[in-house]
């Protein structure tokens, strides 16, 4: 099927990208990208995006058909019921919106449902998009689940042909095959056509990965900032007041939990002391440190999220009410 079947342009928009562009000192714009529905731990690109409709005003450029692209037995979108009727559906929207920084400096922002449907040919779909709208650099962000503590920095993991405008941080691992999603398949099929892409992981604590956690979302945002030069200011102090709020919340609930979990964090301390000190002395192999057993840390992992869920939460997140994500 045609992938310019799956979007249509929105002429004011497109009309405002094409009078950007076509300035003689423009050198394209920054397009940002993230899917709901995949995986992002701490909801780390779900944060980024809220914060950027919430405090960017923008023009929307161009739309997606989500009755193509969208499942809905999958992913029912909410209807509100008043009385004896139907008075309201929350149609889903996967759009590309025009927005601009603090600084007036424009730049794309392609946000919804990830779709369930036709992949390649939204992938495609995306690709004409970049080239339409001649965006020089593609970035996409989300978290994952790592065996990280929370008292120490969020890891990066920068993924692309352009991970040298994030700073340098060791790989995990050298290959691993996992489950894909829309964005990985966007970020290789523009790659492979000769665009350049950057990919931002967040390394998430996965006793938390189910919670809100501003801090991997504003460290995210500060790589943004510096890989693209795109200056956010609203976004990183709504982030880094909501994290130090969610910080103190942490610590809170692990002084009034069981000795066990506390043990848990003080064993994820001390690898990862352990690794950095490795890294430190160009040694790879780091010390030892005492820590439970994989059996043990699923089972107070489990443990700690059921009661998490239970008591609420650490804040506004998918336990509240949302779809959960982890």
């Amino acid at each position: 099927m045609d992938p310019q079947g799956l979007y249509a342009w929105d002429q004011s928009g497109l009309d405002a990208v094409d009078a950007i562009v076509g300035e003689p000192d423009s050198a394209g714009l920054v397009m940002l990208y993230h899917f709901e529905g995949f995986m992002d731990a701490g909801d780390t690109g779900e944060q980024i995006v809220e914060r950027l409709l919430e405090s960017q005003p923008y023009v929307t450029v161009a739309r997606f058909d989500v009755d193509r692209l969208i499942d809905y037995r999958a992913r029912r979108p909410m209807m509100t019921f008043r009385r004896d009727r139907w008075v309201s559906y929350e149609t889903p929207r996967l759009e590309l919106r025009l927005m601009r920084d603090a600084t007036d400096t424009p730049f794309l922002l392609l946000a919804g449902p990830e779709p369930d449907n036709e992949w390649e040919a939204f992938s495609t779909a995306v690709r004409e998009i970049v080239d339409r709208v001649r965006a020089r650099l593609s970035v996409t962000f989300h978290g994952i689940p790592m065996g990280v503590p929370h008292t120490r920095p969020v890891g990066l993991t920068p993924h692309g042909n352009r991970t040298e405008l994030v700073p340098a941080q060791r790989a995990a691992f050298d290959e691993a095959q996992v489950p894909g999603s829309a964005a990985a398949l966007v970020e290789l099929r523009l790659e492979e056509t000769g665009h350049d892409v950057l990919g931002v992981v967040a390394h998430v604590p996965h006793y938390i990965a189910r919670s809100t956690y501003p801090d991997a979302a504003l460290v995210v945002a500060e790589a943004i900032t510096s890989a693209t030069g795109l200056v956010l200011p609203d976004v990183a102090h709504a982030l880094r007041s909501e994290a130090l709020r969610t910080q103190n919340e942490i610590e809170r609930q692990l002084a009034e939990g069981d000795e066990e979990l506390v043990s848990v964090v003080r064993g994820l301390e001390q690898q990862y002391d352990a690794v950095a000190g490795a890294e430190t002395r160009g040694n790879l192999v780091a010390e030892p440190a005492e820590l439970p057993s994989a059996d043990e840390l699923g089972a107070v992992f489990e443990r700690f999220l059921a009661e998490r869920e239970t008591d609420g939460g650490f804040g506004d997140g998918p336990q509240d009410g949302g779809p959960q994500r982890g």
